[in-house]
């Protein structure tokens, strides 16, 4: 049988591809657990510096495999369900001084984690419901202009527990995230892009090669002062703004070498014209 989660690592770059076409790349407990482990690995390995998120055979994700879901509820006498995930909120919350990844298995995988190096998400076609959440939870969002997202899991009474609640607000603004959390209305691509849920759009079936492109992109950047300020932005949440600030610092001046070694290439020619 074919696995439902790839792993290709095309040098620097890891692309993790979410693969079950008879279901439109809805997740179950085992493909969750695979996709979860298969970006652990990405984190662990030295060499790669960016991920590419990728649905194959043009979905990203339909979100919770629901007729798995009706099984496990079956089984569970209707209660239950998700508890072999073993969840646990406080674990989710990163520890200071650590960078590698944190948080444990959440329902749709990889959702509960906050690894040291950007993902990117390569959306086409349905990304919806549970698979929005996933997109969510990467750091940039590339979109075919066919794509969509939309809070489809609305209509069927399953909530977001995957992240949406926490991470829609904060990409989007709280008016735009009511909307849609509350209506499940499908959001295509042009929309997404306007209202900073979609970073790129491309032409159908380019999300992937787009994806990588950037990738590669921010590969070639220093990595430790890249990561270091992505970091600092992701943890600047919670604090009040003399406390972000400070952490911003002490983060920062880490790489300040790097900086004065940037500026050495840049006065020798580097980078002039938008040239890299």
């Amino acid at each position: 049988m074919e696995k439902a989660v790839r792993i290709d690592k095309l040098e620097q770059v890891t692309v993790v591809t979410l693969d079950r076409p008879d279901v439109r790349n809805a997740v179950d407990a085992d493909t969750a657990r695979a996709l979860y482990e298969a970006f652990v690995a990405f984190e662990a390995d030295p060499q790669a510096r960016v991920a590419v998120f990728h649905g194959a055979n043009g979905h990203f994700c339909a979100g919770w495999d629901l007729q798995a879901a009706a099984k496990m509820a079956g089984r569970a006498g209707g209660a239950g369900v998700l508890v072999d995930l073993d969840f646990d909120p406080a674990q989710a919350v990163p520890q200071p001084g650590r960078e590698q990844a944190t948080g444990p298995l959440g329902p749709m995988g990889p959702s509960r984690l906050l690894l040291s190096k950007p993902v990117i998400a390569a959306v086409s076609g349905a990304a919806v419901a549970g698979g929005m959440e996933l997109a969510l939870w990467c750091d940039m969002r590339v979109m075919e202009q066919d794509a969509y997202f939309g809070v489809y899991c609305r209509r069927f009474g399953v909530p977001l527990i995957d992240g949406g609640t926490v991470r829609l607000p904060r990409l989007v603004g709280m008016g735009h995230a009511m909307d849609l959390i509350l209506t499940g209305r499908k959001v295509e691509a042009a929309e997404a892009l306007q209202i900073g849920l979609a970073n790129r759009v491309v032409a159908t079936g380019q999300a992937r090669e787009a994806a990588i492109a950037l990738a590669r992109q921010l590969c070639a950047f220093p990595q430790a002062t890249m990561n270091a300020d992505r970091m600092s932005a992701y943890r600047q949440w919670d604090l009040p703004l003399p406390q972000a600030l400070h952490q911003e610092w002490e983060r920062g001046k880490q790489r300040i070498a790097d900086g004065f070694e940037g500026a050495a290439r840049f006065a020798g020619g580097a980078g002039r014209h938008g040239r890299f």
